[in-house]
């Protein structure tokens, strides 16, 4: 097996045990890691202040995404070779570079997400094309999730739910302050309980009602 030499963009810090992790779990002497220390203007260069995708000098990149809506496309598409905002990260000018496209699969990819979203009338049936999608992108490696938001402790005197919340968007952004209340006392994990119960109930009735309403609207 050839050994593979790879540089990689990530904090000083995080590079280090991550070369000693790689190395060590798939050994020195297949793969090794390069960590190539440079100024601020240099790696900026080649990362966020990179004109063209193909000044992004790199092979692996750490990076995130959060969602802008409440549907797969919106996790998805961002590998779409023709409009994908991930594009850039490979080196790839979005809808140019088509064999480079072939040579990854990218544009069986394609295929799978426009079937996808071509279906608009049974939602589970658009989950499970969506969900082939998915399987083909983490089959590829060309993403490799290594963490994901979700809950922490957090020592807080805000009453529960009383400020806007959502999974997607800025609307739960953590500095949008509309209709936040305080209390005098630490918000204790029985009293957040009992107002998650209460707020799950009354975000299903309301869902309920308003998509009866929505259904009169639409025919």
């Amino acid at each position: 097996m050839s050994q593979l030499n790879r540089q990689i963009q990530l904090p000083f810090n995080k590079a280090i045990p991550f070369k000693q992790s790689i190395e060590s779990t798939l050994g020195s002497e297949n793969v090794v890691i390069d960590v190539l220390q440079m100024t601020d203007n240099e790696k900026e260069s080649i990362t966020s202040q990179a004109r063209v995708p193909a000044q992004k000098d790199y092979d692996l990149n750490s990076t995130g995404w959060a969602p802008s809506y409440q549907d797969p496309a919106s996790y998805l598409n961002i590998m779409d070779p023709k409009t994908g905002s991930a594009m850039k990260h490979l080196g790839i000018t979005k809808g140019k570079d088509k064999e480079v496209v072939a040579q990854l699969g990218l544009d069986e990819y394609k295929k799978l997400l426009d079937d996808a979203v071509s279906e608009t009338n049974d939602l589970d049936k658009r989950y499970e094309k969506y969900a082939k999608a998915q399987a083909w992108l983490t089959d590829s490696s060309l993403l490799m999730p290594t963490a994901s938001s979700g809950g922490s402790p957090v020592v807080s005197n805000i009453v529960p739910f009383s400020k806007p919340y959502s999974q997607v968007g800025i609307k739960g952004d953590p500095y949008i302050f509309k209709g936040m209340k305080l209390q005098k006392e630490i918000v204790s994990a029985k009293e957040y309980q009992a107002a998650l119960e209460k707020w799950q109930k009354e975000k299903l009735e309301s869902n309920n009602k308003y998509q009866k309403e929505l259904e009169s609207h639409v025919k």
